[in-house]
C-alpha cells in the first residue's frame, strides 16, 4: 500500500487569533485509530469544546478544555537516532507529546505522520487486526537527533475509537 503523508497539525492555518469570544478556537492535531474492519488509520482533525476560564491563581481567563478520563501514567521517552519501534499497538489510549526532535508513524492503511515540536498526537489503535504481518503501526525517530516525547496513558479510553472523536 502506498503511503500517504498526513499533514503536521502545525503545518495547518486557523483564522481564530484566540480573541474572538463568541468563536473558541480548535487545536490541530493528529488521531490514530482503529476502524470497524479492524484497520488503524491516521486522520488529521481538531479538538473543539474551549471555553474560556481562568485556570486559578488570579490568572487572566484563557481557552481551556477539559479531557475526561483516568490518567494511568505519564512517561517521558527519548527515541534514539534511527530507532524504529517495528509493528505494534498502542499500549493504552494516550497522547503522545513531542518536546524536541521529530519522529513518525504509519498506520495499516498506508497514511504516514510526521512530527515535531508544537504537534500533538491521541494514539488509540488498540485492537487491530493482523493484515500481512501489520498490526497497529509503526513509528520511529526521524532526522539526526532524538526525539524527547511527553505519553500520558489512560487506564482505558476516554473516547469511542472512530474518526474525529474530539
Amino acid at each position: 500500500m502506498k503511503s500517504e503523508l498526513v499533514t503536521s497539525p502545525n503545518e495547518v492555518q486557523l483564522s481564530n487569533d484566540g480573541k474572538q469570544h463568541d468563536n473558541p478556537p480548535k487545536m490541530p492535531m493528529l488521531h490514530m485509530w482503529t476502524d470497524t474492519d479492524g484497520i488503524s488509520k491516521v486522520t488529521e482533525t481538531f479538538m473543539t469544546g474551549f471555553g474560556m476560564k481562568s485556570i486559578g491563581g488570579g490568572a487572566d481567563p484563557q481557552w481551556l478544555r477539559p479531557f475526561a478520563g483516568d490518567v494511568k501514567s505519564i512517561k517521558f521517552a527519548v527515541l534514539p537516532v534511527g530507532w524504529v519501534g517495528d509493528w505494534h499497538e498502542s499500549p493504552q489510549a494516550q497522547w503522545v507529546i513531542p518536546i524536541k526532535g521529530k519522529w513518525y508513524l504509519e498506520t495499516q492503511d498506508g497514511a504516514r505522520a510526521e512530527m515535531g515540536p508544537g504537534d500533538i498526537h491521541f494514539g488509540q489503535d488498540i485492537g487491530t487486526k493482523e493484515v500481512n504481518g501489520k498490526k497497529g503501526h509503526i513509528s520511529g525517530c526521524l532526522g539526526e537527533e532524538p526525539c524527547f516525547q511527553m505519553i500520558v496513558q489512560f487506564k482505558e479510553s476516554p473516547l469511542a475509537s472512530t474518526k474525529n472523536p474530539f
